[in-house]
């Protein structure tokens, strides 16, 4: 069977839905192409929502013990296994299908296979039904996603070996789970186990945890996981990993281990990502991918084939779905013959444990590395009137601020519910805006948003509620 298309999407996931969806808003005829019954990508079926659903209970897990010190006792709590894996699968469920009925109301052609390129203005698309078609198109848009990278020389995952998809399956609670990688992914995953009551060691061959994230807030962060995890290991490196398939036998290997071979009833693995950038055909076009797997593009995320366009994870760092969209919506735009660019000023970032960290623009340590003269001010959540309410006090708003000018280049939150607050400090930075700005719009109280008020207040050393002495 043989179609022509004028745009086709290849890959379904936050970025590719985005593009398909704005493009036929816009009136063009659109093909997606998607391997899953509807679409959703990594995000939806096997990533950002089943795992925020299982934090959640973590979560929730985690305030019926500390209601206990606030006159409130519950019991402890029992953990139904089945039941919480089919509520997850239900937010997938619910969430996809939406997405699937959103498809047929735009009157997207909805193509469930494979794509592969024959040429830069041909696909051939090899169906899950089994049958073949092969699609001519005007444009495309890769937006293939990655895939849970994997250490070399690791034995392959099994059923005690896994990486983050199969660590979201739930299979069972295991008593002892060693976690292989200090990044949001580790961390968030290794949170979910501990709250449902396993004990969790956490290895990392840096010298700290969620490297790209400034100090002082993963300090926070740092101090309740050694609450919530039995160990975290620092510049140490797993050197070998045997599974005997009821357990897997680990070497360890750094300064602070204290028994060099450990045994665990199951071993996850998260190092990070890499690009799906092999295997459909790039070859048979003029598409660069780079060293590290990237598919090179400009800054409308045109490829070296001007009619074909790359998104989301495929098309580099940082590998987030909300960046993904925006790239869809910047290539749709272009692909219209608008004046669109992917220039943003700020791409929030959320790692979603208790307390949760979030940061936008420029981190301090950027600012001092780059020698960028900025002035950073720092509000503590202990001086916050609602996170005492909520018992929340361990927290940090802090702004960098470039020191020339009062411009706001850079927020970081750690502390409950940083997630949304964000969002506020990204658009701060799109807008430009001042420091100013920032301590003249007036928010209600009490919330943890004044925080981001009075930490723009004490650039002038006038705080509320946290005495600093005033600027020179």
């Amino acid at each position: 069977m043989n179609d022509h298309t004028q745009l086709v999407v290849i890959g379904g996931g936050p970025g590719g839905y985005a593009a398909a969806f704005l493009a036929a808003d816009l009136g063009m005829k659109v093909t997606l192409v998607n391997p899953e019954p509807n679409p959703g990508g990594v995000c939806l079926y096997r990533g950002c929502i089943p795992s925020k659903a299982l934090l959640h209970v973590a979560k929730l897990i985690s305030e019926t013990r500390q209601a206990e010190k606030w006159g409130v006792q519950f019991g402890e709590p029992r953990i139904d296994l089945p039941k919480l894996r089919a509520w997850k699968e239900d937010v997938v469920q619910k969430l996809t299908g939406g997405l699937g009925m959103l498809t047929r109301q735009r009157k997207i052609t909805y193509l469930q296979g494979y794509a592969r390129f024959l040429d830069a203005h041909r696909l051939a698309v090899d169906l899950t039904n089994g049958n073949k078609k092969e699609l001519t198109f005007e444009y495309a848009i890769i937006a293939t996603g990655s895939r849970p990278a994997w250490i070399p020389g690791f034995p392959p995952p099994d059923e005690r070996i896994m990486d983050s998809t199969a660590a979201l399956e739930l299979k069972d609670i295991p008593e002892k789970l060693l976690v292989v990688g200090g990044g949001y992914i580790g961390l968030e995953l290794g949170s979910v186990y501990a709250a449902l009551g396993s004990r969790v060691t956490v290895v990392e061959m840096l010298p700290g945890l969620l490297p790209g994230a400034d100090r002082d807030l993963v300090r926070y962060l740092e101090k309740q996981l050694q609450r919530t995890f039995e160990a975290i290991l620092l510049n140490t490196r797993v050197v070998q990993l045997k599974s005997t398939g009821k357990s897997v036998k680990v070497k360890l290997e750094g300064e602070k281990v204290t028994e060099k071979e450990q045994v665990f009833d199951r071993v996850l693995i998260s190092v990070g990502r890499k690009p799906n950038s092999r295997g459909f055909g790039l070859e048979n076009t003029r598409i660069s991918v780079n060293e590290k797997g990237f598919i090179e593009t400009d800054i409308q995320r045109r490829t070296a084939e001007p009619h074909i366009f790359a998104i989301g994870d495929v098309a580099g760092e940082p590998m987030l779905a909300h960046k993904a969209s925006a790239e869809g919506r910047v290539a749709v735009e272009a692909i219209a013959g608008k004046k669109a660019a992917f220039e943003p000023a700020a791409i929030p970032a959320v790692v979603f444990t208790d307390p949760e960290l979030a940061w936008a623009g420029l981190t301090e340590t950027q600012a001092r590395e780059e020698g960028i003269p900025v002035e950073v001010t720092r509000f503590p959540w202990a001086a916050s009137g609602r996170a005492l309410t909520l018992d929340q006090p361990e927290g940090l708003t802090k702004l960098v601020i470039d020191s020339r000018n009062e411009r706001i280049l850079g927020v970081g939150i750690v502390g409950s519910g940083a997630g949304e607050l964000i969002s506020e400090g990204a658009l701060a930075i799109e807008m430009a805006s001042l420091a100013s700005d920032l301590k003249w719009t007036i928010h209600p109280h009490p919330t943890l948003s004044e925080t981001l008020m009075e930490a723009a207040e004490m650039f002038f050393g006038q705080s509320t509620h946290v005495f600093r002495p005033k600027r020179k």
